[in-house]
């Protein structure tokens, strides 16, 4: 079975996370397999906007696949298809999430322009729980919450329900499970009536007006991910998940 199926709807190319018996996870063969879909519609001139969701109702995507990292699987950062997505791709990107988005799913739906939730979605960041930190978006939650708020997401680990990411912005609509996909859809449909030149230099100078310090919180980022991937507490993490047990977290020196 496919871990990616990728699928034309007139000009809104649909990329689909195809991994509904682990909730969506992202191992590195998936990672890999949307990073070249999405690279392939960037390359079609017939593709104007770009729609990401997961199979079934369970979940967006429940982020890293913690058994493939507990084997010592992981993706280049570089290769990442959120490092493409937060690097500047240049085509709209639309998130329909169909369900819990958690971790590295919550970081892949903020790495999208446009976020379609279903009402049953939630967004969490487990990564404090399990040794890591969530520096692949979930970092950048200041950005585009009060950082109150986004501390208490990214430090409680408690989930963010789509009708609160609502009030916060960082969901356009919610809407029930049914209508996820159209709805998605249809806001790819029409953005791609508009001039495609257009729509790219909109898109792009409205990312650049956020923060001209993006390429140095990027390293930064990068450098923590690196710092923690190699630590014993993402070990620790990893192996108490698959084990269903509680972390034993070493000493802060």
């Amino acid at each position: 079975m496919d871990t990616v199926v990728c699928e034309r709807v007139d000009a809104v190319g649909v990329v689909r996370i195809n991994r509904p018996q682990v909730r969506n996870a992202l191992d590195p063969e998936t990672l890999l397999a949307m990073t070249d879909a999405l690279l392939g519609y960037d390359a079609d001139p017939g593709v104007r906007t770009v729609l990401l969701t997961g199979t079934g109702e369970l979940s967006f995507s429940a982020g890293m696949d913690l058994r493939a990292a507990a084997e010592g699987r992981l993706v280049d950062v570089a290769r990442s298809p959120l490092t493409l997505l937060r690097g500047g791709y240049r085509k709209p990107v639309i998130a329909a999430v169909n369900g819990p988005a958690v971790g590295g799913g919550f970081e892949l739906a903020l790495a999208c322009d446009l976020v379609v939730a279903a009402e049953h979605a939630y967004f969490a960041l487990p990564e404090v729980g399990r040794g890591i930190a969530a520096s692949e978006g979930g970092t950048d939650l200041p950005r585009r919450l009060p950082l109150a708020v986004a501390l208490e997401v990214g430090l409680t680990t408690e989930p963010l329900p789509a009708a609160r990411a609502y009030e916060l912005g960082l969901v356009n609509v919610v809407v029930p499970a049914e209508e996820v996909l159209p709805r998605a859809l249809a806001l790819g449909a029409r953005i791609a009536t508009h001039s495609p030149a257009a729509v790219l230099a909109t898109k792009r100078l409205m990312h650049l007006s956020l923060d001209t310090r993006e390429r140095d919180l990027a390293a930064a980022n990068r450098i923590a991910t690196l710092e923690l991937l190699a630590g014993p507490d993402a070990a620790e993490g990893a192996a108490a998940f698959v084990a269903k047990r509680p972390p034993r977290w070493a000493d802060v020196p």
